[in-house]
């Protein structure tokens, strides 16, 4: 039987707090002193930290001795209204309206409005062997567009492996554009192999340069060579060379099967996973970055689109529509195999 357990702001305070537990999880609600509210879930493999009225952000995974996260700047989430102003998160959501590095002819914020919506809602739902966060945030706008965005994440009894979702439903009269990329920031782990279900010529090296992004002649040599085959990403050995950000992208990836794969295998044996659906996900974003502030290996974006700005997007016919009170449901799963 599911019980939900309603969530409110007056929960979290500086002292943690204890909401649920019992033999396979336990749930703390606590406030950082930035004044951003986190809530711990865990299980008997390690725990998320997940940020229930900030766009239900993913802050932290930690697994079997593990820390999930990329490398940052942030010693903590800052309050902010768009995702760059407190990139240390593990996930987030990219979109709805928009998504990914927007062009200089672009007018959305980067990775779109979803990554730190304030929630209307967020409650805990218990069932046999699973605890789910979720929440609920409806954007509305005077003569423009209106929908309903539910995230969720699912942990499970005894697994380092957890379930992200995403549900948008389209409240307004008119149809809705919608793009949407699960963004996983994992860690960088030097010597890991890369691999996935797809083919190696699958990958397509990112040409555009956007505007955060600054060549040196090291990293314009390392991007040649990946163009003409004479470098791969399959191994992660050469961080002098990823920075700036290394990008590839693979599209339409229902050409491939439905049931998609990706991999990052630690030298030590530990391997980590994202699975998902080329109906869900119809595209996928590689993204390497090794510097002293920032270290990445987001081994594997799942994306109904390339993460370059909603004008690319329209321009490829990458953008989906959602009719009226039409909804669509995304489900990846991710974490240690």
């Amino acid at each position: 039987m599911k019980s939900k357990i309603p969530l409110w702001r007056t929960l979290f305070t500086e002292q943690p707090r204890t909401l649920v537990e019992n033999d396979d999880f336990r749930v703390t609600a606590l406030r950082y002193a930035s004044g951003v509210e986190g809530l711990r879930v865990e299980n008997s493999r390690g725990h998320l930290l997940i940020l229930p009225w900030m766009g239900q952000m993913i802050w932290q995974a930690c697994f079997d001795g593990h820390d999930l996260t990329m490398r940052n700047q942030f010693r903590q989430p800052k309050p902010a209204q768009q995702v760059v102003e407190t990139y240390g998160c593990f996930a987030f959501h990219s979109g709805l309206l928009a998504n990914g590095c927007p062009s200089p002819q672009d007018d959305h914020p980067l990775h779109g409005e979803m990554p730190c919506a304030p929630m209307d809602e967020a409650w805990l739902e218990l069932d046999e062997g699973s605890l789910s966060v979720t929440g609920s945030y409806e954007y509305v706008m005077g003569f423009g567009h209106h929908y309903r965005a539910q995230p969720t994440v699912v942990l499970h009894r005894d697994s380092a492996l957890f379930d992200i979702g995403m549900q948008v439903t389209n409240l307004a009269s008119a149809p809705m554009p919608l793009q949407y990329m699960c963004h996983m920031n994992y860690a960088y782990v030097a010597g890991a192999e890369l691999s996935q279900t797809i083919p190696a010529e699958a990958w397509t090296l990112r040409e555009s340069i956007p505007a955060h992004v600054a060549p040196t002649p090291q990293w314009q040599r390392f991007i040649e060579q990946l163009r003409q085959g004479e470098a791969t990403l399959n191994v992660l050995d050469a961080p002098q060379c990823y920075d700036p950000e290394i990008v590839f992208f693979a599209d339409r990836l229902e050409r491939y099967g439905e049931r998609q794969e990706f991999r990052m295998r630690a030298a030590d044996g530990t391997t980590f996973v994202t699975r998902f659906s080329s109906h869900d996900f119809n595209y996928v974003t590689r993204w390497i970055l090794y510097n002293g502030d920032q270290q990445v290996a987001a081994f594997a974006l799942p994306a109904t689109c390339r993460p370059e700005g909603a004008l690319a997007a329209r321009r490829n016919g990458s953008v989906l529509q959602l009719a009226p009170q039409q909804s669509r449901n995304f489900w990846l799963t991710t974490g240690i195999a």
